[in-house]
């Protein structure tokens, strides 16, 4: 038997669902990504403005 029309909307709408869910995940690992290496990149040039500084 085939899908009628409000099962298939009904799918589509949680496929729909699901690629949300996934791109909120994705996002947000970008953002943690994104804020260590910028965290990372600060620490390096306190240290070495720390070691000018201190020369």
């Amino acid at each position: 038997m085939s899908e009628t029309s409000g099962e298939n909307q009904e799918r589509n709408r949680e496929i729909a669902r699901n690629e949300a869910d996934r791109q909120i995940t994705g996002d947000i690992r970008v953002s943690v990504w994104a804020i260590a290496t910028a965290g990372i990149i600060v620490v390096i040039a306190a240290a070495i403005l720390w070691a000018w500084l201190n020369r």
